[in-house]
């Protein structure tokens, strides 16, 4: 799948966001090695800290269905109303890398960035998150 195809999914996701106290809309589309595309939105809540992001809401979809090999995400966010010159990219937050980090290889992994569909960056995962805390860190 090509990363102008993941971004037009990420747009669709991003339809969907839950976002009633921030109003910035996130989609993510998460592209399984299987070939499937899973997309994801963020949802916020009230109390602020059961607020997902959209990055772990497209991979938990994902492992909730037994995949758990990636090869690429595409990310999108703004506030609702702007338009692609009045934002950033939307880089995924430390904790959406962390969950990467668990089911991706870092130098595998494409991150894409996109403002529009004709804007766009690709990291790898190693460039976000370069010291990453995975399993061989933990003591066995």
């Amino acid at each position: 799948m090509k990363e102008l195809e993941l971004i037009k999914e990420a747009y669709l996701a991003q339809d969907f966001s839950y976002t009633p106290y921030s109003n910035f809309k996130v989609g993510a589309a998460l592209l399984g090695k299987n070939g499937k595309v899973y997309r994801g939105c963020n949802i916020e809540n009230a109390a602020y800290t059961p607020t997902n992001c959209a990055e772990r809401t497209a991979f938990f979809k994902a492992i909730s269905e037994g995949v758990k090999d990636f090869e690429a995400i595409a990310v999108v966010g703004n506030l609702e109303g702007a338009s692609s010159g009045d934002f950033e990219y939307c880089a995924p937050c430390g904790v959406c890398r962390q969950v990467m980090a668990e089911f991706c290889d870092p130098k595998e992994f494409r991150v894409i960035l996109a403002r529009s569909e004709e804007d766009y960056q690709v990291y790898t995962l190693e460039q976000l998150l370069p010291l990453s805390f995975t399993e061989k860190d933990l003591n066995k």
